[in-house]
């Protein structure tokens, strides 16, 4: 599949508690062979999926089993640990959408597992129609409860339309142009500043906290539009494979106690062996069920890549 990793960059590395976006598609499932994606582990964030078309199959070793549609959010908080798995269903045919990290704060890392299913409203305006899946725009607010404060929502615009709307001035803001292009223009809180920034498909907007209200307008084709925000993360984050931490050694720990799983799997790890880690890779005690696998699942579990032979360092912002 066509994926476009537009977060994080060598710009900028969070949004907000927003960690990581992954823009795929629109692909020819007959052609790509869609998503496919064995059992693999996280920590320390929670995934959002979002669809525009097609379907994707959700298992985690919580027991949740559920299917991601375009138009509904799928909230998985992995917590301390968690492992899930993602194949497109039979049924798609076009797969287009955006995966989602959201990094947990220091006083929600280490929660149980959990998932929540949304199907936000359909909000509409002049030329615009929206739906907002985490936090409050537009005046339309989501029950999901989130971590730390958050904003995310799809707006849809005709040709040439625009929406304003007022923002929350701690928050920074992005917005993803999903489809068609579109202006965003950024009010100041203090002074009345006004700035505009011309965005094309795929760009990744930026808006820096301080804004009063933010107004985005199509193009001539219209536009879609993620848009994105929080407050800024003031914590030093560690991002390495498909764990969020807050050192080095919490990350090995959690690349040990997953490769005890996947051993117990049979599956081989990338140093060639089947056997666990050697216990100088774990700087704790292993605790070989951390993560657990997906009931059902077709295929073996991903094992992880080779230990970092560097200190792991944190990400900037």
């Amino acid at each position: 599949m066509t994926v476009r990793r537009t977060l994080p960059q060598r710009a900028r590395s969070f949004i907000g508690a927003w960690c990581f976006l992954d823009h795929y598609g629109p692909d020819d499932v007959s052609r790509t062979g869609g998503m496919d994606v064995a059992a693999h582990p996280h920590i320390g964030l929670q995934t959002a999926s979002w669809l525009f078309s097609g379907e994707i199959e959700h298992r985690d070793s919580a027991g949740f089993h559920a299917f991601v549609r375009p138009g509904e959010l799928n909230l998985m908080t992995a917590g301390r640990g968690i492992s899930h798995s993602e194949r497109s269903t039979p049924s798609t045919t076009v797969l287009h959408g955006a995966q989602l990290w959201i990094a947990l704060p220091a006083h929600a890392a280490d929660i149980a597992p959990d998932f929540a299913h949304y199907v936000p409203p359909v909000i509409t305006g002049a030329g615009w129609e929206g739906q907002v899946f985490l936090g409050e725009l537009l005046g339309s607010a989501s029950p999901v409860p989130a971590h730390s404060p958050l904003l995310g929502a799809e707006l849809r615009l005709a040709p040439g339309a625009s929406v304003g709307f007022p923002v929350d001035a701690a928050f920074e803001h992005g917005v993803l142009i999903d489809s068609g292009e579109a202006t965003l223009t950024r009010v100041a809180a203090t002074g009345g500043g006004v700035s505009a920034l011309a965005l094309a498909q795929d760009d990744l907007g930026f808006a820096p906290a301080g804004a009063a209200a933010l107004q985005l307008t199509a193009g001539a084709a219209g536009a879609r539009v993620l848009v994105l925000g929080g407050e800024p993360m003031r914590e030093q984050l560690i991002m390495w494979w498909n764990f969020v931490g807050r050192s080095h050694e919490e990350i090995l720990q959690a690349r040990a106690e997953w490769q005890e799983t996947v051993a117990a799997a049979g599956v081989a790890d990338p140093s060639g062996s089947a056997q666990p880690q050697s216990p100088v890779a774990a700087p704790g005690p292993l605790d070989p069920k951390r993560f657990g696998l997906p009931e059902h699942e077709p295929d073996p579990p991903l094992p992880a890549p080779a230990a970092p032979v560097a200190r792991l360092v944190p990400r900037k912002q």
